[in-house]
């Protein structure tokens, strides 16, 4: 997730299930030079139809990243709300 062209991919696969070549008209390089991470990931699936592959969006996967960020940030702000609280009463 910290490289900006695995994030670009998994926003190109929100829209749409896309094969090598389209990703080449997006990126310097075509997907499967990133592939590996995500599907490593469990983030994205690839389907094989004859010589063809297609990508697309691990949707139940992505969904609970993005309930692991929300539950990270709100315990880092209970966290935060936690120590100014407590700060403030010291200070008292």
């Amino acid at each position: 997730m910290s490289d900006d062209n695995r994030r670009e991919i998994l926003l190109l696969l929100e829209k749409k299930v896309i094969i090598p070549t389209e990703a080449a008209e997006h990126f310097n390089f075509i997907l499967p030079a990133l592939s590996p991470q995500l599907k490593d990931a469990n983030l994205i699936t690839e389907k094989k139809e004859g010589k063809n592959r297609f990508y697309s969006l691990n949707r139940m996967k992505t969904l609970e990243l993005v309930e692991f960020f929300e539950d990270m940030h709100k315990y880092n702000l209970k966290s935060l709300k936690e120590y100014i609280e407590n700060k403030e009463r010291k200070n008292k």
